[in-house]
């Protein structure tokens, strides 16, 4: 899983949709970009062993798959994304295709990562963790949206419906995650 590091990249910004896509392509492994990130995301925010080498094996889970070299394009990945949940300034993005893509493969994206998202959320379940009504909500609205069967009768006004739907994946992502992982963590530190 090598791939140079772009040195223009921060620690915080993800890899671009199309150069991920294209590397996991040719890796052979199966799975969209936004489908790894959705997978990345949803494993991470229900507290699943954030190990930096292991992290595709487990979202994948195939290990198989080998460990994440170290300034990969999947460890770029990992680290924007680890960085970005983390961030008390809420610089979550998802991993979408770019704006200049069709409609219909942003929106197919979108469905992806919802996918993925709600995969490695339930691979990172250990047992029945409490979730307060707002992430159970959230995560019911997450299964529907994956579910959903779309149809582009209005591109107006479904460009702007897929930009309200990808912000509310966005936050019902960080809800999940501050509500799984931020807060235990802040409970056990006031312990």
């Amino acid at each position: 899983m090598t791939h140079a590091r772009r040195d223009s990249m921060t620690d915080h910004e993800l890899p671009s949709h199309a150069e991920l896509e294209a590397h996991l392509r040719q890796a052979r492994l199966g799975l969209a970009a936004s489908e790894l990130h959705g997978a990345l995301c949803g494993y991470l925010s229900r507290g699943g062993e954030p190990e930096r080498r292991l992290w595709l094996q487990r979202v994948m889970a195939d290990p198989e798959v080998g460990v994440v070299d170290r300034d990969s394009l999947v460890d770029d990945l990992y680290t924007a994304t680890t960085r970005q949940l983390e961030s008390p300034d809420f610089g979550f993005d998802l991993l979408l295709p770019d704006a200049d893509e069709p409609l219909v493969a942003r929106a197919d994206g979108l469905l992806d990562w919802c996918r993925g998202f709600l995969g490695g959320f339930g691979l990172a379940a250990s047992g029945e963790a409490p979730l307060s009504d707002e992430s159970r909500d959230a995560l019911g609205d997450l299964s529907r949206i994956a579910a959903s069967e779309l149809s582009y009768d209005d591109p107006d006004g479904d460009e702007e419906a897929l930009e309200e739907v990808a912000e509310f994946v966005r936050v019902a992502a960080l809800l999940l995650y501050s509500d799984c992982v931020l807060g235990p963590r802040h409970r056990r530190s006031l312990n």
